[in-house]
């Protein structure tokens, strides 16, 4: 009985020392309810107290519902906003009858006025596009120069206007309430519900470039992967579901450029299957049964994360302290040899790896194991869970040495996560399913930007006016580490051209 009671006062004074360190340790503070207490005096005196039932009267009326405003009536803007006036007109050639050669008169105009954005200054953009006719051929019709191609059609919103929307909803975390708040104060009133069309339209728009992305990750031969919950709004008014948002990142070396984001409704293991249901390669991930049945085909080196078999020791505290320090040693021992394998080429990197930090693994995993034998453990203590956590994984944390881009560790796709957690605090859920795709769609595409050190708003207003007539054979033209590629040439070579030698 003595020993019962001291193993249960240990498991006990584990489990407080963890509570604490979540309470009141050197992470975000955490709200804890429903520990077991007794309810505060004051809380039962209400709970008993019932509300006393008063009289009620039937009361009958009619109530008309306001007719719903469609079309322009959502949008609107001062009529003193800057005009840029930009013309559109016909080339020369055009400007002369098919029939009798002469030259096509000019009758009048086109003008089509776009609500801009620049510098955080709205403005007006008229497409100004001159009308020519025919005189002696009148049944020839009338000419204009075409507008620009636009992902939305007849949209009265200009692509600088779209890009910083999608930029502040899905790179600052901005919700579309908000941003309709914030563009009331410069007069400017738009409806959420416009706003949501027009994010549902451009993720659709934008589709291509997320198959691309998807194709090059999938090629790529190393591959880190993470999911996470969101909330997914119930159409028929009750609580919202659970689905996930998973990330993947690749798109080649050991800090891939790619972020891709993938809505599902689910957490199922059918959604990861068929995602990586002709990879081949290197996978970086946790120890979810979906990963782990995954790592069963020959052609996929699955590569364990370590630091959360080091993150399960950590949590470990106030037990096995002598223990739980040597292991602790020996993992930052290893992370201290991958930053220097990381400072060399390929080829010095495995040497490192093969040479210095393969006996260092072995001499944990012997370590582990010692300790398992000797027995004595709780079985729900958490460092027995850390011990028999790391001892059946063992030989897939030893599978990064193999591979000159593979990793110790999955924090490349936690990094990437991140901003997605951050996001649903402010957007707290997603509208629909349809949603849910574009919004995996448009985080793709931002936080690659993000990664790789490009302006989103930049970026998405280039590719949304260029994406509509651009071929899509050369799609990939338009993907983020392409784009900024191309923009670097052009750079490179303006000074040249200033000079006269362009």
């Amino acid at each position: 009985m003595i020993e019962q009671q001291g193993a249960q006062i240990a498991l006990l004074q584990e489990q407080l020392s963890w509570l604490k360190r979540q309470l009141f340790g050197a992470k975000s503070e955490r709200i804890v309810a429903d520990l077991g207490q007794q309810s505060l005096p004051f809380a039962e005196a209400e709970t008993a107290a019932a509300p006393v039932a008063a009289a009620t009267e039937e009361i009958r009326y009619q109530r008309h519902k306001p007719a719903r405003t469609r079309g322009n009536d959502t949008i609107s803007y001062p009529d003193d906003l800057p005009v840029e006036r930009r013309l559109l007109d016909l080339p020369e050639e055009q400007k002369v009858c098919a029939q009798t050669g002469d030259p096509l008169v000019r009758i009048g105009e086109e003008i089509t006025r776009k609500l801009a954005r620049k510098a955080e200054q709205f403005f007006i953009i008229e497409y100004v596009r001159p009308k020519y006719a025919s005189r002696k051929d009148p049944d020839q019709g009338i000419l204009t120069a075409a507008l620009p191609d636009s992902v939305i059609a007849r949209c009265p919103a200009d692509e600088s206007l779209l890009a910083s929307i999608l930029t502040a909803k899905y790179a600052d975390h901005l919700p579309l309430y908000r941003q309709a708040q914030i563009l009331r104060r410069s007069d400017v009133h738009i409806s959420r519900q416009t706003l949501s069309k027009w994010v549902l339209s451009l993720g659709a728009g934008l589709a291509p470039l997320y198959e691309a992305m998807k194709a090059r990750i999938l090629a790529s031969g190393v591959i880190f992967v993470d999911e996470s919950p969101v909330s997914l709004q119930n159409q028929s008014k009750g609580p919202c579901k659970k689905a996930y948002m998973w990330i993947y990142a690749g798109g080649g070396g050991g800090d891939p450029p790619y972020r891709f984001f993938e809505f599902r409704t689910s957490r199922g293991y059918a959604h990861v299957e068929q995602t990586l249901k002709e990879y081949q390669g290197v996978l970086h991930s946790d120890k979810y049964a979906a990963y782990e049945k995954l790592a069963k085909r020959a052609e996929i080196q699955w590569c364990l994360c370590m630091a959360h078999a080091r993150r399960k020791f950590v949590e470990a505290e106030g037990a096995e302290p002598v223990l739980r320090k040597r292991i602790l040693r020996k993992i930052h021992h290893l992370f201290m040899l991958e930053r220097v394998a990381w400072a060399r080429n390929p080829e010095e990197r495995l040497r490192i790896r093969r040479e210095i930090e393969k006996p260092v693994l072995e001499s944990l995993k012997s370590l582990v194991k010692e300790r398992i034998l000797a027995g004595g453990l709780l079985p729900k203590s958490k460092v027995s869970q850390a011990l028999h956590y790391y001892l059946d994984l063992a030989p897939h944390f030893e599978n990064y040495l193999n591979h000159p881009d593979a990793r110790l560790d999955n924090n490349v796709a936690e990094r990437a996560i991140r901003p997605l957690t951050i996001g649903r605090k402010n957007w707290l859920f997603v509208g629909s399913e349809e949603g849910g795709q574009a919004a995996a769609t448009i985080l793709s595409l931002i936080q690659t930007c993000r990664n790789l050190d490009i302006n989103p708003q930049e970026y998405l207003e280039d590719v949304l006016r260029r994406i509509m007539s651009h071929p899509a054979k050369r799609i990939d033209e338009l993907l983020p580490d392409r784009w900024l590629a191309s923009r670097q040439k052009i750079a490179e070579l303006q000074p040249i051209s200033q000079d006269g030698l362009g």
